[in-house]
C-alpha cells in the first residue's frame, strides 16, 4: 500500500535511511538523522510537495519524495525526486511503484521537470530511473567525498 507520509513515520523512515548514511555513498550525508530531524524534513517537504511511503503489513518498506530543484523562482516547476527502499526489499517493485505514484502526483501539481541525482556507480538506481523514462543529462566527476574516496554524481531528468 502506498500512502502519504506523516510525521509519525519519521522513526521508520530513519530506520530505512540511516543504514544508507552509515554504509553507502548513495547519500552524501555522513551523520545519521534523528527522528526529530526527519519529522521536520517531512513537515518541510509536505508543505509543498508529496512524500509517499510504501507499507507492507505494518512495516514501511520504502519512501519517495520531491524537493525544489533550486531556490530561484524560474526553477519553480522543477523538482529533485528521491526514492529509498528498505534493505531486503530491493527488486520487489517497491521503488518502481513509489516512483510512479510520485511522478503522477507531481504531474497533478503542475511540475514540469523531475531530476534524479545518483551517486555513481549505482546500476539499480540507474535502471529504475531509465525504466520510468528518465534520461541521463550529465555527470559531475568527483563532486563528493565520503569514506575517504571521491564520488561522481550523475543526473537523470524526466520531463513530465
Amino acid at each position: 500500500m502506498i500512502r502519504a507520509c506523516t510525521a509519525a513515520d519519521a522513526a521508520a523512515i530513519c530506520s530505512i535511511y540511516n543504514p544508507y548514511v552509515l554504509e553507502t555513498v548513495i547519500t552524501f550525508e555522513e551523520v545519521p538523522v534523528s527522528t526529530a530531524e526527519m519529522a521536520q524534513r517531512i513537515a518541510d517537504v509536505t508543505a509543498h510537495y508529496p512524500w509517499l511511503v510504501a507499507e507492507e503489513g505494518n512495516a514501511l518498506v520504502g519512501y519517495a519524495y520531491a524537493t525544489p530543484w533550486k531556490a530561484r523562482s524560474a526553477y519553480r516547476f522543477s523538482v529533485e525526486s528521491t526514492v529509498y527502499v528498505a534493505a531486503g526489499q530491493m527488486t520487489r517493485g517497491v521503488g518502481t511503484a513509489l516512483y510512479r505514484e510520485l511522478i503522477d502526483a507531481l504531474r497533478k501539481l503542475g511540475v514540469h521537470c523531475a531530476v534524479g541525482g545518483i551517486a555513481l556507480p549505482n546500476a539499480a538506481s540507474i535502471a529504475l530511473h531509465e525504466k520510468l523514462g528518465f534520461k541521463k543529462i550529465g555527470r559531475f566527476v568527483e563532486i563528493g567525498r565520503k569514506f575517504d574516496r571521491w564520488v561522481d554524481v550523475g543526473y537523470w531528468e524526466l520531463i513530465l
